[in-house]
């Protein structure tokens, strides 16, 4: 017995290192949330204002385990099936990103964080809809490559209307990274085509992770998760949700948050934090040490009022003294897209210019530049808000035009 409980115990990592951090993105209304309901039974909309306006506002999180029945050697979710208990075959964090075309910079800062994606398309509605290029061409910007698209809304179509979307659909992703992607119909309301889904995503990979280096995390929510009138002996610090995209960290470990909280005096300056890890929750357990593996939660010493309502969304987290200290100016190697994506109408991308506003999507964070030099396709950018900067990181770049911040191209960090 001993033996069979220390063998247990030696798998738990291994099966932790393999979850897979996959996004759904596509355009407003297509059925994003509602597919996650069906795949997790979890609604992501958590926030007063998504509820009420019905769309997703903020990054949602839920947890999938996919598992395999022994008896009938079908996948299903539940733990007992056929009165014997499932295996387990894949575990998935889901990252739900808004839709809404005023809210591509928290798109953006979602995708930062994805190892793999499903692109929902409705098959009620001509394709492409002007955020379903736009975030498909975001996965582009931040390197994902690993998409599976899912023709949401069958049950609301003829056979004929399906099969003409599933070739606009094809049409579409022709010349991008989406192209050998495999699409699924389903119908999240009616539960159609979810066992296809299922089978399709425990063949994602998780990325190779690199468990040597200095940790790097990138903190995408925070949160005070204290209910009114806990005691103060009883109270939660600041948690921190994000991904570790290397390293390892174990409870704990003495932290710093950079670029920190904005201060303001004579002048604004922003201060680094320093907190010690309380707890480390991965797929909603409990772990001493964590390699990257998806989404997870750091509970923190931080009086949690420094956290809430995501004022540290946008930071990164590392050990003490091993992050580069904030960048205020940026040097990138930009590429300029043909065309603008996420309008209806065709519109030509104009060329960088010398004094323009630019706003940056930087690992989870997103901040306002002024281009300061530009020598053919490098550019220096003087930025209001610092980051920390990783030489080769990826940068999402926008221009506002018509009073809403476009997609325009992406640069890596020199």
């Amino acid at each position: 017995m001993e033996s069979k409980q220390k063998q247990s115990k030696s798998k738990e990592p291994n099966q932790v290192d393999e979850i897979v951090n996959v996004g759904l993105i596509g355009h407003i209304d297509h059925g994003k949330t509602t597919l996650l309901y069906a795949l997790t039974g979890q609604w992501a909309d958590k926030h007063s204002e998504e509820l009420k306006r019905g769309i997703t506002i903020k990054l949602g999180y839920a947890n999938l385990t996919i598992r395999k029945c022994k008896v009938c050697k079908r996948l299903v979710l539940e733990k007992i099936h056929c009165n014997k208990e499932t295996e387990v075959v894949k575990r998935l964090t889901f990252i739900d990103v808004p839709g809404h075309e005023m809210l591509m910079a928290t798109m953006l800062s979602g995708a930062a964080l994805m190892d793999a994606a499903l692109l929902v398309i409705a098959a009620n509605e001509p394709c492409p809809q002007p955020q379903t290029k736009e975030h498909l061409i975001a996965l582009q910007v931040k390197g994902v490559k690993n998409i599976i698209i899912v023709q949401n809304k069958i049950d609301l179509v003829s056979k004929e209307e399906a099969i003409k979307n599933y070739y606009e659909i094809k049409e579409f992703v022709k010349g991008t990274v989406a192209e050998n992607a495999t699409i699924i119909p389903v119908s999240a309301q009616q539960g159609i085509g979810i066992d296809i889904l299922l089978e399709e995503l425990t063949k994602l990979k998780a990325p190779k992770r690199d468990i040597n280096s200095n940790p790097i995390f990138l903190i995408a929510r925070s949160f005070d998760v204290n209910k009114p009138g806990t005691p103060a002996t009883q109270l939660t610090g600041t948690v921190l949700g994000g991904v570790l995209l290397r390293g390892k960290l174990r409870v704990g470990d003495e932290i710093e948050i950079k670029p920190g909280i904005k201060v303001e005096k004579k002048q604004t300056k922003w201060i680094p934090l320093k907190t010690k890890i309380a707890k480390l929750v991965v797929l909603d357990q409990a772990k001493q040490e964590v390699t990257p593996c998806g989404s997870m939660a750091i509970a923190t010493s931080l009086d949690p009022s420094i956290g809430q309502a995501d004022k540290l969304a946008g930071n990164v987290a590392g050990l003490i003294n091993k992050l580069p200290e904030p960048s205020y100016e940026l040097k990138i190697k930009f590429n300029l897209f043909k065309e603008v994506f996420g309008t209806k109408k065709a519109k030509q991308i104009e060329p960088l210019k010398v004094n323009e506003a630019l706003l940056l999507s930087i690992n989870t964070s997103t901040t306002l530049g002024i281009v300061k030099q530009l020598i053919k396709d490098e550019a220096i950018i003087n930025l209001k808000i610092p980051v920390i900067a990783f030489k080769g990181s990826r940068v999402g770049i926008a221009r506002n035009l018509e009073g809403h911040w476009r997609l325009i191209g992406w640069g890596e960090i020199i």
